[in-house]
């Protein structure tokens, strides 16, 4: 089998390694217009607060590890056509020029996505930066070394992550959001306004509900103009979103309103020979049931293994996300998983949530720290739907627990009394997921809903 990979970097990257180490006699070509693969942009923000010394450590492959494997590895390579029916790519040489055409049997779109830049006049000045790939991260470092009042457009996980490094580095930073919370898809009002503080507390100019409409630049710096205040800057980082880089496929498979491409249970797109993963392609995201784009490293590695599997035949099905995510704010982790109360409104779920504040251990041992947990559910099925956990104690863990409960259509009546440890080393009589559970089960009770569903294929009348 002949199988093409347009792009490199986590979902690309995954798919090549997966099919080379199942099907080593399978001919992999991958087309990559970068002269790098498999760029963690995750840890930007740690390099550019100095926790990671090398900007470098962020591959965790190169071409020469993927050519020994035996992939066919084209850096500087850029795919300017798809012809889905005729199953050929066009690709440009970008040193030479030189233009070739290649034909597939299974072709696998990892194009990933691009920042949102959104239409603001200014947009392209000099000091009014992007930060996603390897040559990004390295302007922007450049920029911060040379600058000291940063703007940081958009409140999303990148843009706060930024926000966090820089006043770590001492610079003066504003973060400019254009709604009233931050990571909106993340958490709800009441942690948003935690995180908030804590910025701020640390000298971040933390400015909501304000839309940047332009920017300029003059001998004073960068003119930063939103809808209803000017601001300062030395350098502008936007980060406002991402959207796929999907164009090369676009009337030729299914695409939701972002572009991204619909795929089915085994990555495929609409074109049964032609795969998608990562940021180019929608998630199943399981606590709505529906598609949804949700441009995150976990959804790329997963399905680009996948898209290597299943290539070779429906072999394994995709699980679906509950887009399960963790930052550290100045030594708070902030972990979530599903779906918050807002959206799950929003998605039109009769949905409720419970909020628990406490200590993630028993208050007789030397230490302890606080703990906030929502909890959000279904308040006709019961289903979990969603959970954020904040505190100085490391409950990532604990957000990954909860994902696999709403991946399995768990109930807040399982949740309650589900089986955990207890060690006041580690936590109290009742772990804090059952008792945020145990807080949502009494408060339906209160409300006079007592109807508890069944765990799915367990019935108490059948021996």
């Amino acid at each position: 089998m002949k199988v093409i990979i347009v792009g490199s970097t986590h979902a690309g990257t995954n798919a090549a390694i997966q099919i080379l180490r199942d099907h080593p006699e399978t001919e992999v070509t991958i087309y990559e217009r970068h002269t790098n693969v498999s760029f963690l942009s995750t840890g930007i923000s740690l390099f550019l607060d100095g926790q990671v010394k090398h900007l470098e450590d962020m591959f965790y492959s190169s071409p020469e590890e993927l050519t020994q494997l035996g992939a066919n590895v084209l850096t500087r390579h850029n795919v300017i056509k798809i012809d889905a029916k005729a199953k050929t790519v066009d690709v440009v040489d970008m040193d030479s020029g030189a233009l070739t055409t290649d034909s597939y049997d299974k072709l696998i779109m990892a194009t990933g996505s691009t920042v949102n830049v959104p239409p603001i006049f200014g947009i392209d000045e000099d000091m009014v930066l992007l930060c996603k790939n390897y040559e990004q991260a390295k302007a922007v470092y450049q920029a911060a070394k040379d600058h000291n009042r940063i703007a940081i457009i958009g409140g999303g996980y990148i843009g706060t992550e930024l926000a966090e490094s820089y006043a770590r580095t001492g610079h003066d930073v504003v973060l400019i959001q254009s709604q009233d919370i931050l990571l909106d898809h993340y958490i709800d009002q009441n942690l948003s306004d935690k995180v908030v503080n804590i910025l701020r507390d640390q000298g971040v100019e933390v400015v909501l509900n304000s839309r940047v409409t332009s920017f300029a630049q003059d001998e004073k710096g960068l003119a930063i103009e939103t809808n209803d205040q000017t601001y300062r800057a030395d350098v502008a980082i936007v980060s406002t979103g991402f959207v796929p880089n999907t164009e090369l496929l676009r009337g030729q498979v299914k695409m939701d309103r972002h572009g991204a491409i619909i795929i089915n249970d085994y990555i495929q797109s609409s074109d049964p020979d032609i795969f998608a993963c990562g940021d180019a392609s929608v998630v199943n995201f399981n606590p709505t049931g529906e598609p949804a784009y949700t441009p995150l490293a976990t959804n790329a590695v997963r399905q680009g293994m996948l898209a290597g599997i299943n290539v070779f035949g429906n072999i394994q099905r995709y699980l679906g996300t509950q887009a399960t995510s963790a930052i550290n704010i100045f030594g708070r982790t902030l972990a979530s998983s599903g779906l918050t109360l807002r959206h799950a409104k929003k998605s039109g779920l009769n949905a409720d949530s419970v909020t628990f504040e406490g200590t993630w251990r028993p208050a007789y041992m030397p230490t302890t720290d606080k703990l906030l947990i929502n909890l959000v559910y279904d308040r006709d099925d019961r289903r979990v739907l969603g959970i954020q956990l904040f505190s100085k104690h490391e409950v990532a863990q604990s957000a990954n627990a909860v994902s696999i409960a709403i991946q399995n259509r768990n109930t807040i009546d399982d949740l309650a009394f589900v089986d955990m440890l207890f060690n006041p080393n580690f936590d109290d009589t009742f772990n804090f997921l059952n008792v945020v559970a145990q807080m949502a089960v009494t408060q339906e009770i209160t409300r006079g809903n007592t109807k508890r569903r069944l765990t799915a294929g367990f019935d108490p009348d059948e021996d």
